[in-house]
């Protein structure tokens, strides 16, 4: 027996009596009225899944206008329910009209028993899939407002931030593809951000990629998506981030680490707004917002070998410089006092401050690190506070090593970060070359350094 709920409108009490016997072993719920009138005070009409409705309740009128008027009434109360139309008078015209105002189908007196049967449990699948639609609408719509959301926020009053966010606020009105740049810890992606919620694309999906961990054999799959089998770990059809972030914004983090051969596949699918998931050979539009991001000079990359000029005409309409922390003045300690108050909070340790003298070591700081630097800093100062104030001690900062007492690494991590940097100049900066160099995996590389940041 099916949950659906039925309501039965006839005028003839024998054609009420034959549904409730016929339906009541098929469905939980069979209800019946013989007064069309009744519909408009009828309880909670919204939660039935269907109504079969006469269409002539008028001794001597077959026209069918009765029955359409009131599915008219119906469609406005209850919009959501599948309503199937009855008469004993057939008519292609009639079957027409009533389709085109709501109805989802028509029986005609007599009827044949499992016809009905089989009509009425189309429009109760019907009614179901309409409403795992709404489900799914919503369940979207919800998912793309967590996707969304983003606790930080851009601090600071500094005229340099200003002025980005000046230039921000033009470009996100545009389609355009802006290229984000900046040092590490600037805050690139709170930009790349700021462009997707002031943009016409606001209520859809922000979806954000470091291209700096996708390995390079991953690298398709992960933003065209694979089928089912197209390689060993494939078990089932899967979509890319190009399709996920379709109608919304793709975030491209570290776009200066892709190889040459990733770049060219990547500028095939920005260019033919077109991308092909692995395994198949059916191209699939895009709709996307692009926005890239990197610290890495591309233009000298391009002038190196490193970096497709014509990709880099293609992501850089538009170019955003955010601007590194020791150029903001006025907004260090602005930073500094949002991300005190964050963190006594999540530590509770209310009352905190920072005295002046400390005050003045944030400020005399080059912060090499940027503002995720300073919030690091300003977490492990609160972590390990004792009492109501921070002073200069409680801020741990790297001092500069000085030319007449140089310094050497310290400890393995230091060492392994040395390693890298050096071999990363040897190789002009290239992730895949330095990674040969030192006998690791690009990825490896990599992740080293983003574990370093």
């Amino acid at each position: 027996m099916l949950e659906a709920k039925i309501l039965v409108i006839d005028d003839s009490k024998s054609v009420l009596s034959a549904l409730e016997i016929l339906l009541q072993f098929e469905y939980k719920t069979v209800k019946s009225i013989s007064n069309p009138n009744q519909i408009s005070s009828f309880p909670e009409l919204n939660s039935y899944d269907i109504v079969m409705l006469d269409m002539n309740f008028s001794a001597g009128v077959n026209a069918g206008n009765e029955g359409l008027f009131w599915l008219k009434e119906i469609r406005k109360k209850a919009p959501h329910i599948s309503v199937i139309m009855m008469t004993a008078y057939g008519a292609i015209d009639l079957a027409v009209k009533a389709l085109k105002i709501g109805a989802v189908d028509f029986v005609l007196k007599p009827w044949n028993n499992d016809k009905l049967l089989a009509t009425v449990k189309s429009a109760y699948e019907l009614r179901k899939s309409q409403q795992e639609v709404t489900q799914l609408k919503v369940k979207e719509n919800n998912l793309k407002q967590v996707i969304n959301q983003n606790t930080s926020q851009i601090i600071g009053n500094s005229k340099a931030l200003t002025a980005v966010l000046n230039l921000t606020a033009k470009v996100a009105k545009t389609e355009v593809n802006v290229l984000v740049t900046g040092e590490n810890g600037t805050g690139k992606e709170l930009i790349a951000r700021e462009l997707h919620k002031l943009s016409g694309r606001s209520n859809e999906v922000f979806i954000s990629v470091d291209m700096g961990s996708i390995s390079e054999n991953l690298f398709e799959s992960e933003l065209f998506g694979h089928t089912k089998g197209s390689f060993t770990d494939a078990k089932e059809d899967r979509a890319g981030k190009f399709e996920a972030a379709n109608s919304g914004t793709l975030f491209l983090d570290e776009i200066g680490n892709l190889s040459l051969q990733a770049q060219a596949k990547l500028l095939s699918a920005i260019q033919n707004k077109t991308i092909v998931r692995v395994g198949s050979n059916k191209p699939i539009s895009v709709n996307i917002r692009l926005i890239c991001a990197t610290n890495e000079n591309l233009d000298k990359m391009v002038e190196d070998g490193l970096f497709r000029e014509d990709l880099l005409y293609r992501i850089n309409t538009i170019r955003i410089e955010v601007p590194p922390l020791r150029e903001r003045e006025g907004d260090i300690l602005v930073l500094a006092d949002f991300y005190l108050k964050k963190f006594t909070s999540k530590y509770a340790k209310q009352g905190l401050r920072i005295i002046q003298a400390a005050q003045d070591k944030l400020l005399s700081y080059s912060w090499p690190g940027n503002i995720r630097e300073l919030l690091h800093t300003l977490e492990r100062a609160v972590i390990l506070s004792e009492g109501n104030i921070l002073n200069s001690e409680d801020f741990l900062l790297e001092a500069k090593s000085s030319a007449s007492a140089p310094t050497g690494p310290k400890t393995l991590e230091e060492m392994e970060l040395l390693m890298i940097t050096k071999a990363l100049g040897q190789n002009d900066g290239n992730y895949s070359a330095a990674a040969e160099q030192l006998g690791i995996s690009r990825q490896t590389l990599y992740n080293k350094l983003k574990k370093k940041k």
